[in-house]
Order: C-alpha cells, then structure tokens, then sequence
C-alpha cells in the first residue's frame, strides 16, 4: 500500500521539480524551505517503506521460536517506524502550513468577494474566497493538535511499558 500510493507523490513531487515555475515566475514559488521539507518528506516516506517492509521479515523471525528477537529489539524497531512516520507527519504539515497560509495571504491581498474559478463547462460561475483558505487553515490546525496528542499518548504509552524502579508494580513488592 505505501508504494502504490507513496508513488503518487514522488511522481508529482518530480514533475513539480522538473517542470515547474522557475522561482521567480510567481507569487507562491519563491519560499525553497517548502522544495526542502517535500524533498526530507519525500526522503522519510521512502525510509518508512522500507522499514515497515522490515516488519514482515521481523513477523517471521518473531513465529520462529528459535530466531525470536528479543522483546527491547522489537520495541526499539517499532519505535524507530513509529519516530519515523511521525517525522514524516510533521515535515508534510509544515509543508501545508506554509502552503495554506501563502494561500491565505494570496487571497487576503484580492478583493474581498473572492476569486472566480475558471470554468470550461456550461453552469453557475464558483468563487474561492480567503473564507475557503480560513476553513482549510483551520482543518489543518485540528489535524496538528491531533498529531501532538498522538505524540504525546505514544510517548506516555512509551513511558509506561518501562518499568520504574523508583515505584514498582505492587505485585512486584509481593513477589
């Protein structure tokens, strides 16, 4: 599944880069930071491929009792997909935080009763507005505080499964 639709965007992002506006040519192409994050994104979805492929050869190893790993090797090879993927989350967030707010700001600068669509069909005229960019900003900001919540639940999940030697289980005190 991460190559069939990890394609897509490798093939989209290489025409953008090939074939797209030299940075002087517009308004929005003139911040490289966004060509940067694409390209570590782009780098990170490509590591993670391969590392979860590494999850099926790991399920083989984990049904042979012989070549089992040990439970600290499987946790720190999920934790390294999971710190992984969670980067790649990040790196594409940032790309469209800065991607929407050039948008907002694009369509801030235009008169307020927005910006007509081109059409090529028969049918009522549409308009996009900073309304529009407003209402996907704010979609985006619930994706991010969602992600930091994620974060944050795995890295207490993190923090659970440790045993603490400052206050152990009290089944351990039994024992």
């Amino acid at each position: 599944m991460q190559i069939a639709i990890g394609a897509i965007p490798v093939l989209l992002a290489a025409y953008a880069f090939i074939f797209g506006p030299t940075p002087a040519a517009g308004t929005r192409s003139a911040f490289p930071l966004i060509h940067y994050l694409t390209i570590a994104g782009l780098l990170v979805l490509a590591f993670t491929t391969i590392w979860f492929y590494r999850y099926t050869r790991l399920a083989k190893r984990l049904a042979d009792p012989e070549r089992r790993p040990s439970e600290a090797a499987v946790q720190r090879t999920v934790w390294t997909g999971v710190t992984a993927s969670t980067v790649a989350i990040v790196f594409s967030m940032l790309v469209m935080f800065f991607e929407v707010t050039q948008l907002l700001i694009y369509f801030l600068r235009a008169p307020q009763a927005g910006i007509p669509v081109v059409q090529t069909t028969a049918g009522p005229a549409s308009w996009v507005s900073a309304a529009d960019i407003m209402s996907l900003m704010a979609l985006l900001l619930t994706m991010f505080v969602e992600v930091v919540v994620l974060a944050f639940s795995l890295w207490l999940l993190f923090r659970t499964t440790i045993p603490s030697i400052e206050f152990p289980y009290l089944d351990d005190e039994k024992n």
